[in-house]
């Protein structure tokens, strides 16, 4: 039996990167899981089928776009109606722009803000009536160094995660005698597509070569110089779902090679 074994897990920008480590590891300990996100559909459906196979649960694919408070209360219900409840819920959905704030395109600032920190709210809000009836839940919230500290040229970004870190201690606070814990977690730069694909914006931006990118902006801001990895974020939230983390609540666990130690 595994630890989680018996509880529901649903997990926003899943298809892959750290999203996909979370679901795969909440499989692993026994959850059945509701994996969202974009991508093409053959890769999504090896995915999901790869989760059921390896880890012998149930997980289904919500294509929910994180820019619709609709389609996101949707998930949630998905989520309610395949597998009877959803105990654990992670705000992962993210998506990056990488520009001076004077040339930063307002429909951009837009929709970073949409999935980067409103999508959390709505997932959020159409979560708990379920978690408060079953008197457990479990809600982690992806957010990022960023949300401590600011980097240049990604004002929409760090604005989003600044807001997910307080979003996540008000609703800790509100479900405090629920049973239910509300936690954010700050990675580092972790190799996933999302950072792959700001190399190049980033090369142009700063007039850099790929690893000078790599290494001067990337890995400058981590001390032990080397990439966080998506098993390790994956890890960490995992035991936030366990007993031992029933009283951690309202906190930002950062893990960032040492970064926002700095």
């Amino acid at each position: 039996m595994g630890s989680l074994s018996g509880k529901n897990a649903v997990v926003t920008g899943s298809t892959s990167g750290i999203g996909l480590a979370y679901a795969r590891a909440f499989a692993g300990a026994g959850a059945n899981v509701v994996i969202n996100g974009f991508g093409a559909p053959e890769d999504i459906e090896k995915e999901r089928t790869k989760i059921e196979s390896d880890f012998g649960v149930k997980a289904v694919y919500s294509p929910a776009d994180m820019t619709k408070p609709a389609e996101i209360a949707e998930m949630i219900a998905l989520g309610e109606k395949s597998f009877g409840s959803v105990d654990i819920l992670v705000n992962n959905a993210g998506i990056q722009f990488v520009s001076p704030i004077e040339e930063f395109p307002i429909e951009k600032w837009d929709q970073i803000i949409a999935i980067n920190l409103s999508s959390a709210f709505h997932a959020i809000r159409a979560a708990i009536p379920g978690m408060k009836k079953k008197g457990w839940g479990r809600i982690i919230n992806t957010a990022s160094a960023h949300s401590l500290v600011a980097s240049p040229f990604k004002s929409a970004y760090v604005s989003a995660k600044h807001g997910i870190a307080g979003l996540t201690k008000t609703v800790a606070l509100e479900v405090a005698t629920s049973k239910i814990t509300c936690n954010c977690i700050s990675p580092g730069y972790v190799w996933t597509p999302l950072v792959e694909k700001q190399i190049p914006d980033t090369m142009k931006a700063r007039n850099l070569t790929r690893d000078q990118v790599i290494n001067d902006v990337l890995l400058h801001a981590q001390p032990t110089k080397e990439f966080v990895t998506s098993e390790q974020v994956a890890a960490l939230a995992l035991f936030l779902c366990g007993d031992d983390a029933a009283q951690i609540t309202g906190t930002n666990l950062s893990i960032d090679g040492g970064w926002t130690a700095e």
